[in-house]
């Protein structure tokens, strides 16, 4: 995994938390037996909006409870392959392993997500 930290520190002592970017299967399976919930997010290189939600999902991450992961599609298709990813973005919520909720409509504002993750983290 690269970015592994809900973790980055910043000048003032402070962390940050942003997007886990995930290269292989070995790191999405490392992030589940890490987490109860997560937001999982597949692009693609060029893809116009997947690089527009990007500010998006570092919102989310810092807001919401879970983590919020990426996926590049083209670089793991095994993992899009088991989501059935057909369009990007596709945004999935995973609670304890299980996908709860997707989205792959387009964009997505940061009030929708945190809403969702807020909604199944209650749950």
């Amino acid at each position: 995994m690269t970015d592994t930290a809900r973790s980055g520190s910043i000048d003032d002592g402070q962390t940050t938390q942003k997007p886990v970017q995930l290269d292989d299967a070995a790191d999405y399976d490392d992030l589940l037996a890490e987490h109860d919930l997560v937001l999982l997010e597949f692009v693609t290189s060029g893809c116009g909006i997947c690089a527009s939600m990007e500010p998006v999902l570092g919102t989310v991450a810092r807001s919401a409870p879970g983590v919020v992961a990426t996926v590049n599609a083209g670089l793991v298709p095994d993992l899009a392959g088991e989501f059935d990813v057909r369009s990007v973005p596709t945004l999935v919520v995973l609670k304890e392993g299980e996908e709860v909720a997707r989205l792959d409509d387009g964009f997505q504002g940061a009030e929708t997500l945190v809403d969702l993750l807020e909604t199944h983290a209650a749950q």
